[in-house]
């Protein structure tokens, strides 16, 4: 992952989803691109893979001390390698480095299967909680690792 700079911040607007995903995620990732600059509270990373900007992920961080991942855009022609999973993992494991962290937290559309599969299989559990029509799913952080991360390696 990369910051958003002046130099790659049109291939990440450019990311695109499937048409099938456009029901629970943008058709672009600029609308992600526009509420980091807009709103104050997102910060947006270019995902890339050799070199190349494949997608976006961001961050945030919640009045009650829990740091969120959010807006993550994986470009179709990307899908299917392990993108996606390595950007979340990524991600997950440089926010819990944070000395003030000790929640992750993301959510996601409850018909989204594959978001659903992939948040479960880095640890993430649906929590009672919904942020507006998603499903708002929590990891604890334990010791600077996320604690599926701290787990013995089967």
């Amino acid at each position: 992952m990369h910051k958003v700079d002046d130099e790659n911040w049109r291939a990440v607007a450019d990311v695109a989803s499937l048409a099938e995903q456009c029901r629970y995620v943008p058709a672009l990732a600029a609308r992600y691109l526009l509420l980091s600059l807009r709103e104050g509270i997102w910060h947006s990373l270019a995902v890339c893979a050799d070199d190349s900007v494949v997608g976006h992920i961001m961050w945030g961080r919640d009045e009650d001390g829990s740091y969120w991942l959010g807006g993550m855009l994986i470009d179709g022609t990307e899908q299917g390698k392990g993108v996606g999973r390595a950007a979340v993992r990524t991600l997950m494991e440089w926010l819990a480095q944070r000395e003030d962290c000790r929640e992750l937290r993301l959510s996601y559309h409850p018909d989204n299967a594959v978001a659903a599969r992939l948040y479960a299989s880095v640890g993430f559990q649906p929590t009672d909680v919904a942020s507006g029509d998603e499903v708002v799913a929590s990891l604890s952080v334990l010791d600077g690792q996320p604690k599926d991360l701290n787990a013995p390696s089967r």
